[in-house]
């Protein structure tokens, strides 16, 4: 087992696995400043969901379907609130120390925890319909197609469970570099296949049929001296679009857009980021190691915009609402910005505990879980 130790050494990243001790930012955060908001975020409800991340932030992101909004916290209290009104529909205590994101799909919650544990929960009143084991700690939300449930470990390991029952399908394994980023690397998953990004800067497509590896491309090769100058970890989720077309970042490395059946590159240029970008029709929108956020023509890469009025504040992936993309920062800001132009239009705080997941999205609605567990619904106006 190789040994495991933490060090920040980023300011937007909180933990890495593989060296000890702490330096200072290096990009500092900038100071907000003040502009002409062009929308107006109203609170339509506020709720306690749990205690919160954690010391440790983990990635433990609430997830939707229809009109039921999920959310969970370290210790295991998992909660189901009316997406309306913020009415809480129950509460769960699953008594497992969770770690991952949540999936919520068909009439199942799913989520991992820190011990390599999987639970599948019945969406209606919480119950617990089956548990299964995999190789280490998960922190990314795991992922589900018609019959499986795919889960990625933070060894690298990724395990196909069936969705029905919990059986192990198959595992993937492969080598991995000595130092890593301890990201919430996941997978994407449609019925045929697996994409996978890898600590070692290759994407790999595996068959869900037996979990044998279809494809294997380098997207990243690592670089420097230093183990952690050559870090090239795959920690974005790839995106997928209906044609076919993968967009796939990573730490160190390039953005690299290419056909997912053969592999073909499409274009690529350089791009650190360890966050999932989103595709708004025919633009890429990423967010970068340095918390700057760009707009890309998904065509070729070209940069149409570049914020960097909130650079160094540690940003949560990119979501979209009503025109306008949707980040939240470290100290709980929510900020949104015209898709089009790249300008901020809104800002409201959250918490000060801070946000570090996602934001969920529908429509004009936008819902928050700050690192305490606050749980937010807004609509803007």
């Amino acid at each position: 087992m190789k040994p495991t130790f933490l060090i920040a050494a980023i300011a937007s990243l909180a933990l890495l696995a593989g060296c000890a001790g702490k330096v200072e930012p290096q990009n500092p955060p900038k100071e907000l400043r003040s502009f002409d908001a062009r929308v107006g975020l109203e609170t339509l409800w506020s709720q306690n969901a749990g205690s919160g991340l954690g010391r440790a932030n983990y990635p433990i992101a609430p997830a939707r379907e229809g009109g039921l909004v999920f959310a969970a916290d370290e210790g295991g209290r998992l909660m189901a609130f009316d997406a309306a009104n913020g009415n809480r529909r129950w509460q769960q205590d699953l008594d497992v120390a969770v770690s991952s994101g949540l999936t919520a799909v068909a009439g199942e919650v799913y989520l991992g925890t820190r011990n390599g544990e999987v639970l599948a929960v019945d969406q209606n009143d919480g119950e617990v319909l089956w548990r299964a084991r995999v190789p280490s700690e998960v922190l990314a939300a795991p992922q589900a197609n018609q019959a499986l449930l795919v889960v990625q470990s933070v060894d690298g390991s990724v395990t196909a469970l069936d969705r029905a029952s919990g059986d192990e399908r198959w595992v993937y394994t492969s080598s991995q570099p000595s130092l890593s980023l301890r990201s919430n690397a996941t997978p994407r998953v449609i019925d045929p296949v697996t994409f996978v990004g890898q600590p070692n800067g290759r994407l790999v497509t595996l068959d869900n049929r037996s979990g044998q590896p279809l494809m294997d491309m380098v997207i990243a090769v690592p670089r420097g001296r230093s183990d952690i100058e050559r870090l090239v970890d795959l920690a974005g989720q790839p995106v997928l679009t209906p044609d076919g077309r993968l967009f796939v970042t990573s730490y160190n490395g390039r953005l690299v857009a290419l056909v997912s059946t053969s592999g073909e590159v499409l274009w690529e240029r350089e791009h650190s980021s360890y966050l999932t970008p989103i595709i708004v029709g025919d633009v890429l929108l990423t967010v970068d190691e340095t918390s700057q956020i760009l707009a890309l023509n998904a065509d070729n890469g070209n940069e149409i915009w570049r914020n960097s009025d909130l650079e160094g504040r540690r940003l949560t992936a990119p979501a979209f609402a009503g025109g306008n993309l949707v980040v939240g920062d470290f100290e709980g800001y929510l900020h949104l910005i015209d898709v089009r132009s790249g300008e901020l239009t809104g800002r409201t705080r959250i918490d000060s505990s801070g946000i570090s997941v996602r934001p969920l999205t529908e429509g004009r609605q936008i819902i928050v879980l700050a690192n305490d567990g606050r749980l937010e619904a807004l609509d803007i106006r």
